[in-house]
């Protein structure tokens, strides 16, 4: 029997991607910004549908159909809309997104057909619906809750269902202009960060503040219902009418403009990041406990850009009013091209969805990007001159945890690149979380970024309850819970300006991946998934007796992470990393010739 294809695509709006799966099973999924070095890049997935149709080795006429994530009629309807209510002010908003809707958005089928060379058939699902499957189709759930929270999506902003062998059903959605995800964006833009990059920013501020402004955002900004069901003061807010989030009158209201990007962060800005995170997860708590009461299954599927906050997913986690939770990894836009092949499998095309595993998910623990051969490495390396040693990969894992003992910093490139925002150790650079200058370190001299964000630890599955109060698995990166108390110190309370010296205090006996308000977000690690991270990790248990290091993504700020050897080698020689590995091969930064590089680097990224 011949088998079906579905190529999945989101697109246009930010962080556009393509997806691959054959007859239920995921076979590829990527991010367009790894190929175009462009962060979040919002443009057609050339790059990205072409490297999925090579993983599976076909062409595009072995495709069943292409499914574009979203309704682009849906959401032109809702931009025509708004602009009719809201008048002669949305002038300058509509000028500016003309362009992009008249050459390209309204006309997705005909710029897949003309990109692919081939009269396939394209279908267009709804954007929640997207999220809706990205979430459930891949969990180990056969019955679930599902919730999909974003900024918006053609008219939807939340959608709350449940979905079982019959699909998807949604039972209850909010729609804009009121959204939860606009509203934390809107805090994000006002505290100098921006939009759609920089809300795990926020969120990573949010413990060095005090929640002093929750009554009055939720007196003047967001009315919240008891079910969760809530709705904005659009008094305050400029998305309707401007290219802004906020206005006038909210800026008035949290004691004037907003913060400049690269100017100091006060202590302003940390309680409202404080308090727009309580807030929200007081929304998010509300919507699950309504939508256990209303769908009556004992676990809940989330996705949408919202689910990305590991914080507010801890807090569910803490209530108990599910038995188990699964947070799609790529839960923003990205993911949409994911869910999207994935309905149409499932509910268009009726291909029976494979009884779930309870103890297993099928997103393949997300590795469904690019991956090099050892062979194509050393061509890369050998055409270039740049020394290294070949290892094997015992001797691999032994030498990187040895390194990552005495305090070196090593890229870590080995299998097939990640799915979504979280590197989780095929793209990771790795550091030791008991050196008590491994943050500053990471932060200043590899990272180029704020020195008051977290690091996470990745933590050997068997040992995550040993350091953190977290029983269950989470190999997305996608849970935040608090170190245990008998590894925590007390430190001495300082002023809030004084954010690097906050950031520099010694709160445990791993210390780098302890935040200010001792959480973590953990990155459980298990052979299964990722046998050479997870003897990598061992390695370093046996050595020093913890099963747990530091592992950020492959990149430095501004930077998609990286894909290739190429990129890796550049990230390598730009930032102050000790050790690059690739596969097999291992480079010291003390042994390679002079990196030549274009002046003004940094310039090639756009800073979030």
């Amino acid at each position: 029997m011949k088998a079906i294809y579905v190529l999945g695509i989101s697109a246009f709006y930010h962080d556009s991607a393509a997806s691959l799966v054959k007859d239920g099973e995921i076979i590829a999924a990527v991010q367009e910004e790894r190929f175009s070095r462009k962060k979040n890049d919002p443009r057609f997935p050339r790059q990205a549908i072409q490297y999925c149709l090579e993983e599976a080795e076909i062409e595009p006429e072995d495709l069943k159909a292409v499914i574009f994530y979203d309704s682009p009629v849906l959401t032109f309807d809702r931009i025509m809309k708004t602009m009719v209510d809201v008048g002669s002010k949305a002038l300058e908003p509509w000028v500016k997104g003309a362009p992009g809707w008249l050459s390209a958005k309204l006309f997705v089928k005909k710029l897949i057909k003309e990109e692919l060379k081939y009269d396939v058939c394209v279908l267009f699902a709804e954007h929640h619906f997207s999220h809706a499957a990205s979430a459930f189709y891949p969990s180990p759930f056969n019955e679930a809750t599902i919730l999909t929270i974003d900024g918006v999506g053609e008219w939807s902003t939340l959608a709350l269902g449940y979905g079982d062998s019959k699909g998807i059903h949604i039972l209850r959605e909010i729609h804009f202009p009121h959204s939860l995800g606009l509203l934390y964006s809107a805090f994000t833009q006002f505290c100098g960060f921006k939009v759609n990059f920089g809300e795990y920013k926020l969120m990573g501020l949010a413990p060095y503040g005090e929640p002093k402004y929750v009554d009055i955002i939720k007196r003047e900004l967001i009315d919240i219902k008891d079910d969760g069901s809530f709705r904005l003061n659009m008094k305050y807010f400029g998305y309707l009418d401007s290219l802004v989030m906020t206005n006038e009158n909210f800026h008035k209201l949290f004691g004037g403009p907003p913060r400049e990007r690269e100017l100091p962060i006060t202590k302003r800005e940390m309680d409202l990041a404080a308090s727009i995170q309580r807030v929200t997860e007081e929304v998010v708590l509300k919507l699950c406990r309504h939508a256990r009461e209303l769908t009556g299954k004992k676990n809940i599927c989330l996705a949408g850009g919202v689910a990305l906050n590991c914080v507010a997913n801890g807090k569910l986690l803490l209530e108990k009013m599910f038995n188990n939770i699964w947070i799609q990894p790529a839960a923003g836009d990205a993911g949409g091209s994911l869910g999207a092949a994935l309905l149409a499998m499932h509910e268009y095309f009726n291909v029976p969805r494979p009884k779930a595993d309870s103890k297993r998910d099928s997103q393949k623990g997300s590795y469904l990007g690019p991956g090099f051969s050892n062979a194509e490495i050393k061509a890369f390396l050998d055409n270039n001159g740049y020394p290294y040693r070949e290892v094997s990969d015992d001797e691999r894992a032994m030498i990187v945890a040895k390194e990552i003992t005495n305090g070196k910093i090593v890229g870590y490139m080995v299998g097939r690149m990640e799915f979504g925002p979280r590197a989780l150790g095929a793209r990771s650079i790795l550091g030791d979380a008991q050196n008590t200058k491994t943050q500053s370190v990471m932060n200043l001299k590899i990272k180029y970024r704020e020195s008051f964000r977290p690091f996470a630890p990745s933590v050997l599955a068997k040992r995550c309850s040993d350091y953190f109060e977290l029983d269950v698995l989470s190999p997305y990166m996608l849970l935040v819970a608090p170190v245990r108390k008998e590894r925590r110190l007390q430190v001495e309370k300082l002023e809030p300006d004084n954010i690097l010296e906050i950031v520099n205090q010694t709160r445990s006996d791993i210390p780098a991946v302890t935040h200010v308000d001792y959480s973590a977000r953990i990155q459980t690690v298990d052979a299964r998934e990722k046998p050479d991270y997870y003897q990598l990790i061992k390695e370093f248990e046996k050595l020093t007796g913890y099963g747990v290091i530091v592992n950020t993504s492959f990149n430095v700020r501004g930077e998609p992470i990286v894909c290739t050897p190429q990129d890796a080698y550049k990230c390598f020689m730009r930032t102050e990393m000790d050790m690059l590995v690739m596969e097999n091969q291992i480079l010291y930064k003390n042994e390679q010739p002079e990196f030549k590089d274009v002046e003004n680097w940094r310039d090639e990224y756009e800073l979030d």
